[in-house]
C-alpha cells in the first residue's frame, strides 16, 4: 500500500498534507484498544534444561545478518519458559509464547511441544 491514496491536496495553498490510515479502534477513544490484546512474541527452540520445577529453558537460535560485514550469523538465546504440566523433557523441540512476568527471570510460557526427544 502507498501514501499516494492518503495524501489530500489544498486547492488554494497547494500544500499536500499526509494523514495516516486510521481504524476503529483508533478514533474511538482508546476505548476499544485496552480490551484488544496486543500480537505476542511466539518462538520455537529446543529443551536444554527442566530440572527446576514448573520451569523449562529453551534454546532458540535465529539467523541474524552481522551490520558491518553482511553475513548471517546464528544467534543463540536462552528463554526460561513457564511449563505448568512438568511435561517437556530435554532435546524436546517447543513454541513458546510471550507473557507477562511470572519471575525475575522467567517471561514465556510453553505453548505446544512440536516434537519429543528420541
Amino acid at each position: 500500500m502507498t501514501n499516494a491514496s492518503n495524501e489530500t491536496t489544498d486547492a488554494t495553498e497547494g500544500v499536500t498534507a499526509s494523514t495516516p490510515d486510521r481504524t476503529e479502534r483508533d478514533t474511538a477513544g482508546g476505548e476499544a484498544s485496552s480490551t484488544e490484546r496486543v500480537r505476542r512474541k511466539v518462538r520455537e527452540g529446543t529443551v536444554v534444561s527442566n530440572g527446576m520445577d514448573k520451569t523449562a529453558v529453551v534454546s532458540v537460535v535465529e539467523r541474524v545478518r552481522h551490520q558491518k560485514y553482511n553475513k548471517f550469523v546464528l544467534q543463540t538465546k536462552k528463554l526460561y519458559a513457564h511449563d505448568e504440566s512438568n511435561d517437556v523433557n530435554v532435546g524436546d523441540k517447543v513454541r513458546v509464547m510471550e507473557t507477562r512476568p511470572l519471575s525475575k527471570t522467567k517471561r514465556w510460557r510453553v505453548v505446544e511441544v512440536l516434537e519429543r526427544a528420541k
